[in-house]
């Protein structure tokens, strides 16, 4: 059962402006074996289900990059005596809604569907999970697609930073790669590359499952059976970790434009260390991407050198960073990069500020119970939450765990993530001004 401290009524969407959630979450067990979170609400006559696989563009070799993203998109583009067309039709008919992503870590689904048509969604689910035909006229409507993005990420300058700086970060490992591929791996992938993908992503020694909306644990258990249960045992093997292994310095990677788009980070903090929560909100005062941060009103609104600057704790499964990014003007873009290596240092040495501190907490968790603004993002936060590693009562507890930080504890943590001298800057345009010995 789902229930706000706040009296708010339930509707499709839980209005919780300055409530916190509390949600009781069941774990559930099939009799196969397979496991869940459910936040039950009956009131709502439908479910929402999201199914997270652990390993997505990173179980591929280099040869196939971009197999596993070809194939999550096919999924619901025709399964078992269904082509594309009747399956849409299908599911248009059983009003079954259904969005498959896949990213570096991840093949993720979404799905929801009404109760009085749970039986028969769960089948069509069923049939695309375990059943996707890969005709060749959808194979090439896909690939088309993802040809297009691919030709627009070749001339995009942030798409350009972010790939030079994984591959510089990363060296041999799949996260140096891009998730989508290269443009010639997916003009050669077969049919069979996909099948493989299929068969080595979606297997039930991965899945985290989360679930809302209505439908009791018993029934969870039923249909996690009946979804999964044809699933392979086992996929394909996971890569070992990622190690960071980018030497301070700049980049540069010559681009056409009035402005630069840089990329910058260092080494980063793994998403299990006891200090990560106190780096994530150190980092929404330092970097967060919103006005008020010290890098948007030290370089945008006090020097005016950009639109935008950011920075972000990139926690991946296999390794993390912290990153950010910035664009400005060629003439200026050494001023900007040495700005920031001043406030990255500033921050280190000082820590923030009690007034700092406050805000970001008030807004942290004055934001949190929009996350769960109806079944299907609760669904998506339960699986998140376990293939995260957190507990299952998380949600519960994490807005105190925020209020209770102190300026200490991100002194402590200020000095331990952030290194100023240890930043590496890909900087993608025609800046001027640059060290050229800091040239790689």
């Amino acid at each position: 059962m789902i229930r706000l401290v706040l009296t708010v009524p339930l509707t499709l969407i839980w209005l919780a402006l300055p409530a916190r959630a509390q949600i009781d979450i069941t774990p559930v067990t099939s009799a196969g074996g397979v496991t869940a979170w459910l936040a039950e609400e009956p009131s709502i006559p439908f479910t929402a289900l999201d199914l997270t696989f652990r390993g997505g563009a990173n179980i591929e070799g280099a040869q196939n990059a971009g197999a596993v993203a070809l194939m999550a998109g096919l999924l619901n583009e025709g399964a078992g005596d269904l082509d594309a067309q009747e399956f849409a039709a299908a599911a248009e008919e059983l009003a079954l809604e259904m969005r498959v992503t896949a990213g570096r870590d991840t093949v993720s689904i979404s799905a929801r569907f009404l109760t009085e048509n749970r039986d028969e969604a769960v089948a069509l689910l069923r049939q695309a999970l375990t059943q996707p035909r890969f005709d060749e006229d959808a194979i090439e409507r896909v690939r088309a697609q993802a040809l297009a993005g691919l030709r627009q990420d070749a001339v995009s300058p942030n798409a350009i930073a972010s790939r030079r700086f994984a591959d510089l970060a990363y060296g041999d490992h799949p996260y140096a790669r891009s998730a989508d591929g290269t443009p010639e791996t997916v003009a050669a992938l077969t049919r069979d590359d996909l099948v493989a993908a299929h068969q080595g992503a979606l297997a039930r020694d991965r899945v985290f499952v989360g679930a809302a909306g209505d439908i009791s644990a018993q029934a969870l258990g039923t249909l996690l059976d009946d979804l999964l249960g044809d699933l392979p045992e086992e996929g394909a093997p996971l890569p070992g970790r990622a190690t960071y292994d980018l030497s301070p310095g700049i980049t540069l990677v010559p681009f056409d434009g009035p402005q630069s788009v840089i990329a910058f980070g260092h080494d980063g903090i793994a998403r299990d260390d006891p200090d990560f929560l106190a780096a994530y909100v150190l980092n929404e005062v330092f970097g967060g991407g919103r006005f008020g941060t010290r890098l948007m009103t030290s370089l945008r609104e006090e020097r005016g050198l950009t639109y935008g600057v950011g920075a972000f704790l990139a926690t991946a499964d296999l390794g993390e960073t912290y990153q950010g990014r910035m664009s400005t003007e060629n003439a200026r873009a050494a001023q900007a990069i040495e700005l920031l290596r001043s406030e990255w240092a500033d921050v280190a040495q000082n820590g923030i500020s009690e007034q700092e501190l406050s805000r970001v907490q008030t807004y942290l968790t004055g934001a949190y119970p929009l996350r769960f603004d109806g079944n299907l993002s609760i669904a998506g936060v339960l699986s998140s939450m376990q293939f995260q590693g957190f507990d299952i009562d998380y949600v519960n507890y994490r807005n105190d765990l925020i209020d209770a930080l102190t300026v200490e504890d991100m002194a402590r943590v200020a000095g331990d993530l952030m290194d100023a001298d240890a930043l590496h800057f890909v900087v993608v345009g025609q800046p001027d001004g640059l060290d050229a010995g800091a040239v790689q």
